[in-house]
């Protein structure tokens, strides 16, 4: 009796340390998030932790893993030898110390350039490349892939490459009916998908619908002002797909931003009222005072 009640016991012990594991493994957060069930919000760090660190930066993205951020928010463009870097812009202009087109120059000439952080200045940090990221991120982050829409094969082939498939969400554009997605481009089955839909037009609904075949797509609503009447839809559209919205600046949610949660301590009317929308994923450019706030409200656990 006593042996079969340390059977027990080493089976509960390493089951709740097989648990835990599992609950930080991106991939099967980002799945969780697909089962319908779960009640928790995943914060995304858009640009990644860009107030401590520059944006889309290889330290951002460790800043991001370290602080236990859910999602990384990065941007890829293409450099004159078809390499994927991450970067927002098409220019090197604003974040860097350097001028031009990400297109204008070659990978080697793309690392020699120096980031700069939130004031301006130039910091020792070079630009990454897509692959160097997803690699770093394997196993520790899931990651949201922006501004690749016109470069889908590669980005997917990166993802591929780097088995990062599995914890990536890539954004396929604005307002891209699903068909047509499939009839351009190649996506792999297993591709996680994301697809902003502008609530102020009229086929909102139709965009969205379109996604419902493939149950690893994701609609990113946004909308300029809170008086639209299809914001309501919202709602419904969460009961039977997933919803990503963001608390970044006011164009994006109708003025129920970061901003006002922090420097004007409305927190109920900015987060409060995008969580009453029923998203799974909220995009934030205040992700530690987010964390806190879902933490608190019960929606999110580590």
């Amino acid at each position: 009796m006593k042996q079969y009640t340390k059977k027990i016991f080493v089976f509960l012990i390493f089951s709740t340390a097989l648990f835990s594991a599992n609950a930080q493994n991106p991939s099967a957060k980002l799945a969780a998030v697909f089962n319908g069930n779960s009640k928790r919000i995943l914060v995304a760090a858009h640009r990644g932790d860009w107030r401590n660190a520059p944006e889309n930066s290889m330290q951002a993205l460790l800043n991001s893993i370290e602080k236990g951020f859910d999602i990384m928010e990065l941007d890829v463009k293409m450099t004159k030898d078809s390499q994927m870097v991450v970067m927002h812009d098409n220019t090197v202009d604003r974040t860097t110390n350097a001028k031009g087109k990400v297109s204008d120059y070659t990978l080697d000439e793309i690392l020699k350039f120096k980031l700069k952080n939130a004031l301006r200045r130039v910091t020792t940090h070079s630009i990454p490349t897509m692959k160097d990221m997803m690699l770093a991120a394997k196993g520790k982050i899931i990651v949201n892939v922006d501004k690749g829409n016109d470069h889908l094969k590669q980005v997917f082939q990166i993802l591929s490459e780097t088995g990062t498939l599995s914890q990536a969400i890539v954004n396929v554009g604005d307002n891209v009916d699903y068909a047509k997605l499939k009839k351009d481009e190649n996506v792999p089955e297993q591709a996680y998908l994301m697809v902003v839909v502008n609530m102020k037009r009229n086929d909102f609904a139709a965009i969205a619908s379109s996604y419902l075949p493939n149950k690893r797509s994701i609609i990113q609503p946004i909308f300029d002002t809170d008086s639209l009447e299809s914001i309501n839809a919202i709602p419904q559209i969460a009961k039977k797909q997933v919803v990503w919205l963001n608390s970044l600046w006011p164009s994006l949610n109708g003025g129920h931003d970061d901003d006002r949660a922090v420097e004007q301590n409305q927190k109920k009317e900015s987060w409060g009222w995008l969580i009453e929308k029923k998203p799974s994923i909220l995009q934030t450019d205040r992700p530690s005072d987010l964390l806190i706030y879902l933490k608190k409200a019960g929606l999110h656990s580590n």
